[in-house]
């Protein structure tokens, strides 16, 4: 029971090397975004050019979306690579122990994960586009998709597993050895998680009820990773959803605006489209990792507390 927490007892864990973990990752995270800050700059007119676009974003600069999302993503790829370096130096721990609490890193796991929550997401927007396709318009340029699809599938996993790594891995262990218990990093990092990404652009188009979903997304994937003692099935449904979000559709609005297939011109607003998820597609998602995976003992592993020993 609570395997994949006690995974950090093989380190180091005194608490200043988690605040500087913490500190190291989102520094190298910034240092990462130096290419970005360069190619914004070169697009720039001017200094006031460049520093009005910092304020809003540097999209509107005219840069190709394509190189604006791999240089985006080379940001989460530096980040990525902090963490395994802290955790391994730092820590004093294999860097497979934030990602299971098996002998070796499960792949099927992920498969199945990126599988599951693909066929759903894929379905859901085909849904959309079929019921309302006068709020969708035709966006296939073959070359830039082609380069689209190249960079969504090579690294923007980077960027999924360094969140899930970092929320449902490290702090997620961290905060059970403090806590001695599953619930309350369960709840820190899941609502962490969602305010992280508060930033993005889709919360401040519809406004912070959509917060409803992101958060929601934190404790699928939290409650996922406790019950399969393992962030395996959290990081590929992690990625199929960005993946998905980049290639299949974009809109002006959105953190990635690519070069998808579709693009939603339809003004957003915010209805059962927030709740959905949480309340009736994850659910349904935990029933078919349980089924398969053969969960149990739901209350303890979630709700539990335990001692080093037990």
């Amino acid at each position: 029971m609570h395997q994949f927490i006690k995974q950090a007892l093989s380190g180091d864990n005194q608490w200043w090397k988690y605040i500087l973990t913490i500190f190291t990752v989102f520094f190298f995270i910034q240092i990462g975004t130096i290419p970005l800050i360069y190619v914004a700059y070169t697009h720039s007119a001017d200094i006031n050019e460049f520093m009005l676009s910092a304020q809003t974003n540097f999209m509107n600069l005219g840069i190709d979306s394509n190189l604006f999302l791999f240089w985006m993503i080379f940001s989460f790829f530096v980040g990525l690579i902090t963490l395994f370096v802290c955790v391994k130096w730092i820590h004093k721990r294999f860097i497979k122990t934030i990602f299971t609490s098996r002998n070796k890193i499960d792949w099927k796991r992920i498969f199945f994960g990126f599988m599951v929550w693909g066929f759903v997401a894929v379905g859901t927007i085909l849904v959309q586009i079929n019921t309302f396709p006068e709020n969708y318009e035709w966006n296939f340029k073959l070359v830039p998709f082609l380069i689209l699809v190249a960079i969504s599938l090579l690294f923007i996993p980077f960027q999924t597993t360094l969140e899930e790594l970092l929320f449902r891995g490290y702090l997620m262990q961290g905060l059970g050895l403090l806590f001695r218990s599953a619930w309350m990093p369960l709840l820190i990092t899941s609502v962490g998680f969602g305010l992280l990404h508060g930033a993005n652009p889709e919360v401040q188009k519809l406004g912070s009820v959509v917060m409803i979903y992101y958060i929601g997304t934190g404790f699928m994937f939290g409650i996922t990773t406790l019950m399969d003692e393992g962030a395996e099935l959290a990081i590929g449904m992690h990625a199929a959803n960005n993946i998905i979000a980049a290639v299949l559709v974009t809109s002006d609005w959105m953190v990635f605006q690519t070069e998808a297939l579709y693009k939603d011109i339809s003004e957003p607003i915010v209805n059962m489209e927030a709740l959905f998820p949480v309340l009736v597609v994850y659910p349904i998602l935990l029933l078919i990792f349980a089924k398969k995976y053969q969960w149990n003992q739901w209350s303890e592993r979630l709700f539990g507390m335990f001692s080093d020993d037990n």
